[in-house]
């Protein structure tokens, strides 16, 4: 097992690395108005009157995550504006294998070879000094893993990983923590596929982050041990050890509070106790029902809707050319006007590949396959599958390729079924226009087709379900009963439209809060705070700052009220903040 690397760190970072990192940092805090200072040396705001200050860990745990560190030491800073105590946390070597470790940086069966024998100690050696250094700037306590391992946990897990069978590890817990689902979880985004496929080195791979998730699990019990936390705050609450880190955390009492990026421009989605994959499906309809009754909602939510084709107003997205001639595109690729057409959207094979109790298959391949020998029968129906951009465009592109998937069953696809590759420029919105009914498995196209008045199949973990205007799947024969339906050639009710738009209002202006000062920028890291002043982080000074700072102190509902703000003769959001 690798042993910790941060002092080595400090020596070894090479001299052009470090000098980025000075000036970046330097940026950094200039943007805060403070260079050089630390937070335990500057005259604060008094905080507002409020309970107890809180203990707060935000639990960034990779240092080289920058994107995140940006925003996390941001959330600690204004946290500590508020008269909270904040500590950090992050791995300093000890975990074999994390998010940080992907495949572009083991491409090859040798660099794989050097990943399993000796651990990524080059790579944490650009991870843990950068974030520490980060955070002691900004006077955070930083807190590391190995602080909280022993040397005979360390042999144990060493034992435990490699003698488990291998069949066992994703379903292996330790006191009710899912360590192996977040082993496995982990694997398959390092593979950057859905599946287990036998490549070189896979079930080493495997074992290493199964070994990173027990490591994670007994230095989180002694660290919650020895420091009585109220909340922790982390990336995403999925993989390795993010995911781990949360488990434990639920397992001990300790509030969990989760953020990803959102869609739309300096916005972010906070959860409460788990990943937003799980709370965006599990919300009440009560959260969001009678939104559509108030002034200037609908016009606001259709002004959006039709931005999202280009995506003016978002941060990410994946088409940025798109071409919006659909009929021209299907007399190319043969598709008949004379005959119903189906629209199946995928997501990225790879991505959060958690466990739902609700999904109808295994996989989205495994659903892609049997829609596919579905349609093989049903002549009189045309099927378009749509493959998702960012297979190729996102973060971590996907190495299981949907249409290369299909071709390991399929020689030849049915005459009624064409594939859309990920490069093609052909706009999903103009197809969608075109088509009777869509298939989805867990993208979030469900919102915003189903508020254009589509009828949506769920076979999935889609946010969608359960909303009241969509049909969900439960399980394969519920899907293929559903399937028997089509053709669809109807639109939903005038009351199911509304429904959808308000759920649509809900998930894209109400969840997805606004921070303005957070930009983003081409290169990494992708978000950049942009701050005039310590007073900027103060309560009173960005609304959206402040929603997520009390449902991370109080536990309130992370949610903008975004319908007091709309401008109801225009349709429009005022900016609700006061920079």
């Amino acid at each position: 097992m690798a042993g910790p690397v941060w002092k080595q760190s400090l020596a070894r970072l090479a001299p052009e690395g470090a000098l980025a990192w000075s000036r970046y940092l330097k940026r950094f805090l200039n943007s805060m108005g403070n260079s050089g200072l630390a937070w335990s040396r500057l005259q604060l705001p008094a905080p507002a009157p409020q309970p107890r200050p809180l203990k707060v860990l935000i639990a960034t745990s990779a240092g080289g995550h920058f994107t995140a560190l940006n925003v996390e030491s941001v959330l600690a800073a204004a946290l500590t504006v508020r008269g909270h105590k904040v500590q950090a946390l992050l791995c300093d070597g000890i975990l074999p294998a994390c998010i940080e470790t992907v495949h572009a940086l083991y491409p090859t069966p040798s660099r794989r070879a050097s990943l399993v024998r000796f651990g990524p100690k080059e790579l944490c050696v650009s991870c843990t000094r950068p974030g520490a250094a980060h955070y002691a700037r900004l006077g955070i306590d930083v807190l590391f893993y190995s602080r909280f391992l022993t040397p005979e946990e360390q042999q144990d897990v060493e034992r435990i990983a490699g003698s488990i069978p291998l069949s066992e590890i994703p379903a292996y817990a330790i006191d009710g923590v899912r360590v192996g689902e977040s082993a496995l979880s982990g694997m398959l985004r390092f593979l950057a596929r859905a599946e287990l496929s036998g490549e070189p080195y896979e079930e080493e791979l495997l074992r290493r982050y199964f070994a990173a998730s027990l490591l994670t699990y007994f230095a989180m019990y002694r660290l919650l041990e020895a420091g009585a936390y109220d909340v922790c705050v982390l990336n995403h609450g999925i993989y390795v050890p993010q995911g781990v880190v949360a488990e434990v955390c639920r397992r001990k009492g300790v509030r969990v509070v989760t953020w990803n990026p959102a869609y739309r421009k300096g916005c972010f989605i906070f959860s409460h106790d788990d990943t937003y994959h799980h709370t965006l499906m599990d919300e009440p309809p009560s959260t969001w029902e009678g939104i559509a009754a108030r002034p200037g909602v609908l016009d606001a939510i259709d002004q959006y809707l039709v931005s999202r084709e280009r995506g003016d107003n978002d941060w990410i997205k994946f088409n940025s050319d798109p071409n919006f001639h659909a009929a021209d595109y299907m007399a190319r690729i043969g598709l008949r006007y004379d005959r119903p057409m189906v629209l199946l959207l995928t997501n990225v094979a790879w991505d959060a590949q958690l466990h739902y109790p609700a999904n109808a298959f295994p996989n989205m391949m495994e659903w892609i396959r049997a829609t596919v020998r579905w349609f093989a029968n049903r002549p009189d129906l045309q099927l378009v599958i749509r493959v998702h951009p960012a297979e190729i465009s996102g973060n971590v592109p996907s190495r299981q390729r949907v249409a290369e998937s299909l071709g390991t069953e399929f020689s030849t696809l049915p005459p009624n079924v064409k594939i859309i590759p990920p490069q093609d420029t052909i706009s999903t919105y103009a197809l969608a226009a075109k088509a009777d009914c869509a298939l989805i498995y867990g993208t979030k196209m469900g919102v915003e087709l189903s508020a254009r008045g589509m009828p949506v199949i769920v076979a999935g973990e889609a946010w969608v379900r359960g909303k009241g205007f969509t049909i969900d799947c439960s399980d394969r024969d519920d899907y293929f009963r559903a399937l028997e339906r089509l053709p669809m050639r109807w639109r939903l009710p005038t009351q199911g439209i509304e429904r959808a738009k308000a759920y649509a209002f809900h998930f894209f202006y109400r969840r997805m809060i606004p921070v303005p000062f957070m930009h983003s920028r081409p290169g990494w890291p992708s978000m950049v705070p942009a701050l005039h002043a310590l007073d900027d982080l103060s309560p009173g000074r960005c609304e959206g700052l402040d929603v997520i700072c009390d449902g991370i102190v109080r536990g309130s509902p992370f949610v903008f009220e975004a319908e007091r703000h709309v401008a109801s003769d225009a349709g429009t959001i005022v900016p609700a903040d006061a920079h």
